[in-house]
């Protein structure tokens, strides 16, 4: 078999480490496992894996160290797999440099899903003045949006903001993260103004209310442009 790429998994738990490496066998991918934390930073070192799922609770150091020893080496994508579902936890590991959050139990389809998109998010794309994506387009040129070939009127900032969550598609922007890139500093209103926003510009490009093909929010933590 050729595999497409190799992923580090870091796991304590033996069963949930069989499960992982079976599935990622399967679909191509080469998996080595980590069982502690100090175990991962040496294999990251070694190996150099393209993708890494870090599950946070470990038996010797905190999952979100091992996260901060990655991020001083580099972009390597990080998923982190963990049953710490709290809003505030993800927050954390979103904002101290992780790329993706699954919380425990998960799908293996939705965890396959977000390493393909990671993986697509960190591969060198040419410059290019124009986004296209089922439909949506966005021309930063001319500082046009168009939905189904007819243009979508956005102010400057939500533009702005549209075109920071398109840098980013796929990857989860958290409340804060959004707010330090367009306004340059944290607002002291509970991130109302950027809540008011959002509804402003997916009034205006999505289909419907109750639908979302383009923007999801990630409830308590903060928005995402899909990429599936």
């Amino acid at each position: 078999m050729t595999y497409k790429d190799c992923i580090l998994v870091v796991e304590d738990d033996k069963s949930i480490q069989k499960f992982f490496s079976l599935a990622l066998i399967t679909h191509g991918y080469q998996p080595i496992i980590a069982s502690s934390g100090i175990e991962a930073i040496n294999l990251f070192m070694s190996h150099q894996p393209q993708v890494v799922l870090l599950d946070l609770g470990l038996p010797d150091i905190d999952g979100m160290e091992v996260l901060k020893t990655i991020r001083l080496q580099g972009s390597t994508p990080v998923i982190v797999v963990s049953a710490r579902g709290k809003e505030q936890e993800k927050v954390l590991a979103l904002d101290s440099g992780a790329d993706d959050f699954v919380t425990k139990p998960f799908n293996i389809n939705e965890v396959l899903a977000r390493i393909r998109v990671v993986q697509r998010k960190n591969q060198t794309k040419v410059p290019t003045s124009q986004f296209e994506y089922k439909g949506l387009k966005v021309d930063f040129d001319r500082h046009q949006v168009f939905v189904d070939n007819i243009e979508v009127h956005l102010t400057p900032l939500e533009f702005k903001l549209l075109s920071l969550l398109v840098e980013y598609q796929g990857k989860v922007l958290t409340h804060a993260f959004i707010q330090k890139n367009i306004w340059g500093y944290e607002t002291m209103d509970d991130y109302q103004s950027l809540r008011v926003f959002m509804a402003s510009i997916r009034k205006k490009i999505e289909h419907s209310a109750n639908e979302c093909k383009f923007i999801l929010t990630e409830v308590g933590v903060g928005y995402r442009l899909i990429d599936e």
